[in-house]
């Protein structure tokens, strides 16, 4: 069976970098970097955080239809390269993407098997202390981005699991229970239901001999 592809999604400034890093510490998933054409924020590297490409560079990939999603946010294009995730998913790894809203309700209709997990700040309010500490936008670019975060917590709806960002490692150990629990699901535990029903003869014999030493023979 293949890997399990994981979409993690929510509002700018609601956490989702923190949340998926942590995550990341704890669990094994192949993390797909997305393709932006926003400039790199400080301290944010190419090809870790972000690939970061102009916009002709972006719109090339896109004609030859290589993203697995792509929108378009505040301005700045954002999506996922196809073949690094169809690579991970084919050697049985789980994937995770971090993106944003519009494109993760474009990879629900090209993976409907995909898990949705939204990322959802406590209020609009908390959201926009932190946009307002993080200190990387003018006031009207907060504004923006608090309307469009309402839109996005309106259609939360449409998504598998939501996580509400308050506490931190309480988001993390909720991201981290579901990632288990979807493992857990029967169809991906066949090799699990296999072993259970395997016999050791050996192991058998030495516990018939003991059973037959203390009870003088075997009992069910």
């Amino acid at each position: 069976m293949g890997g399990r592809l994981f979409v993690m999604t929510g509002a700018s400034g609601v956490g989702k970098g923190t949340v998926r890093a942590k995550v990341l510490e704890r669990t094994r998933l192949f993390y797909s970097i997305s393709m932006t054409t926003r400039p790199p924020r400080p301290g944010e590297r190419d090809g870790v955080d972000y690939y970061f490409v102009d916009r002709a560079t972006f719109e090339a990939l896109l004609r030859e239809d290589g993203f697995l999603e792509h929108a378009e946010y505040v301005g700045h294009l954002y999506g996922t390269p196809k073949a690094p995730v169809e690579r991970a998913l084919a050697r049985g790894e789980d994937v995770l993407l971090e993106i944003e809203v519009q494109g993760a309700l474009q990879v629900r209709k090209k993976v409907p098997e995909a898990v949705l997990i939204f990322l959802l700040p406590p209020s609009l309010s908390e959201l926009k202390r932190r946009l307002v500490y993080r200190g990387k936008d003018a006031p009207e670019k907060i504004e923006k981005r608090l309307k469009q975060a309402e839109w996005e917590i309106r259609n939360a709806h449409l998504f598998d699991y939501v996580i509400v960002n308050d506490v931190l490692e309480e988001a993390v150990a909720d991201f981290l229970a579901i990632l288990t629990a979807e493992r857990r699901r029967t169809p991906r535990m066949g090799p699990a239901l296999e072993r259970a029903l395997k016999r050791d003869k050996d192991l058998e014999a030495e516990l018939d001999e003991i059973l037959r030493r203390s009870y003088g023979g075997t009992r069910d």
